[in-house]
């Protein structure tokens, strides 16, 4: 054998300057297509096509957050819904008990219908939200809510775009994630009397609109949900596609700069009439005039705290800190539980006593972000269990409000222990604390959270620390 020649795959030797040299001229192209300007140029574009369904189908627009109220004019947005493509996912197809999604009952029974809005990044037709996710969802209301109406049992899918087999998989987990349901010890009755008829699914997408010859009705015979993917399919790499941008509003924090869809459609036209160098700028400036309450012509915007009731309870709020400026005094609650804040950073704006030590009207927890919050929640809870105990035995009928950075984690996990340990079934207050908790009870409680806060999204974390604390306490 020639010894010039290599011998063994392992003795090639490829010239690594060119081969980085190739990678980097590749990656610089794709970074250039990924620009702020082909962002907000994409999601415009993909706005107007949601735009032409809403007047197809003559149906309310509904976000599937966060994504879709990118392509939703706020002026047209009825609501939103929080459906994860991960409980499609091939193989861990789910019912989510976190994530109810009730809240669209209502509107779809007043207009008879409406159109979710969702997209998916690059080489997708529609996200697994629109193609797995909300037909599970549809076949469990139907059949939980109308079992009468045996034609809207089955799981619809969009045409030839699952393998049987997955189809086939899917069905026969519908009646378990049916008792799922029924175990939260919901008002089913309300709820139908909310949707008033069974949910029919349509698919609009860039490709097709199917079934093309339904209509939605409020009188008819359903109620029909259109799953609109706002993205336009693109294969390859967006240097492919002159620009354009598959799922341009997907994962904004990792590039809109603080931006939000409310600010991105307040000011669509000055941004997309900007240079690309000076669109951070610009949206820099736009976040400061709302961070300080201003419109664009310098008026002071209204500004109000919203905190939101935890029904049945009389008493019991969740709300985020930041949308509460001036915290003393409870802001007009009698009792304040703040996740995040410390009591030192806190002392100014509340009472402190001549020792020093902060007012009782009011618990700040000193939580920190993420995961470490989740924890530091764990560690806390019995000072909130106390906190709870020593008020409300002196004052059954006190407003508590259960505050986090979000409004939707730690908060959220918070009055989740809460409702376990001290209220009964009507939502009163009980001065015994309940001893035995299981899981199936404490998502019953947590869905009394979803119903009237949907955006309630507390982490996996944040969980396991909540059911660690009432499951794990020693006899009383």
């Amino acid at each position: 054998m020639d010894p010039s020649f290599p011998s063994s795959l392992a003795a090639l030797h490829f010239p690594s300057s060119e081969q980085q040299s190739i990678s980097q001229t590749l990656t610089a192209l794709r970074r250039s297509a990924l620009t702020l300007t082909n962002r907000l140029t994409s999601i415009a574009t993909d706005a107007q096509f949601v735009a032409e369904v809403r007047d197809h189908y003559a149906l309310p627009l509904v976000a599937n957050e966060r994504c879709g109220s990118w392509y939703i004019a706020p002026r047209d947005k009825t609501g939103s819904v929080y459906f994860k493509s991960t409980d499609g996912h091939t193989g861990v197809w789910d019912f989510s008990s976190r994530r109810l999604n009730l809240q669209v009952l209502g509107v779809a029974g007043q207009y008879g219908g409406c159109i979710i809005v969702d997209s998916t990044r690059r080489g997708k037709l529609m996200p697994d939200a629109l193609s797995k996710t909300i037909p599970i969802w549809t076949a469990v209301l139907n059949r939980a809510l109308f079992p009468d109406a045996k034609a809207y049992h089955p799981v619809q899918f969009p045409p030839n775009f699952l393998p049987a087999s997955e189809e086939s998989q899917i069905e026969r987990r519908i009646d378990g994630f049916v008792k799922d349901l029924l175990n939260l010890n919901l008002s089913l009755p309300t709820l139908r009397t909310q949707l008033a008829r069974p949910i029919r699914l349509a698919w609009a997408n860039r490709a097709y609109f199917h079934p093309t010859t339904l209509t939605a009705s409020p009188d008819g015979e359903y109620n029909l949900f259109v799953l609109c993917s706002a993205s336009k399919r693109v294969h390859g790499a967006e240097i492919s596609a002159g620009g354009y941008i598959q799922g341009a509003g997907d994962d904004s924090e990792s590039w809109a700069l603080g931006l939000t869809p409310p600010l991105f459609w307040a000011h669509k036209n000055e941004l997309l009439r900007r240079n690309e160098e000076d669109i951070p700028g610009l949206i820099a400036e736009l976040l400061a005039r709302e961070k300080e309450g201003r419109s664009p012509g310098g008026h002071e915007q209204e500004t109000e705290g919203k905190a939101v009731r935890i029904v049945p309870t009389r008493n019991l709020f969740l709300g985020r800190a930041g949308d509460f400026v001036d915290m003393k005094g409870g802001v007009g609650f009698d009792l304040v539980v703040d996740c995040n804040a410390r009591p030192a950073e806190a002392a100014s704006a509340t009472e402190v006593d001549k020792e020093g030590k902060q007012g009782s009207r009011r618990l700040d927890l000193g939580c920190g972000p993420a995961k470490l919050g989740s924890r530091d929640l764990r560690k806390n809870l019995d000072r909130v269990r106390e906190f709870v105990r020593e008020h409300l035995l002196q004052n059954p009928e006190a407003s508590l409000l259960v505050v986090c950075e979000s409004g939707r984690d730690l908060s959220v996990g918070a009055l989740l222990a809460i409702l376990c340990l001290f209220y009964d079934n009507e939502g009163n207050f009980t001065p015994t604390e309940r001893k035995s908790i299981g899981k199936q009870f404490i998502r019953q409680r947590l869905a009394w959270i979803t119903l009237c806060k949907p955006d309630a999204n507390p982490s996996r974390s944040t969980l396991q620390s909540v059911n660690a604390f009432l499951m794990e306490r020693p006899d009383y």
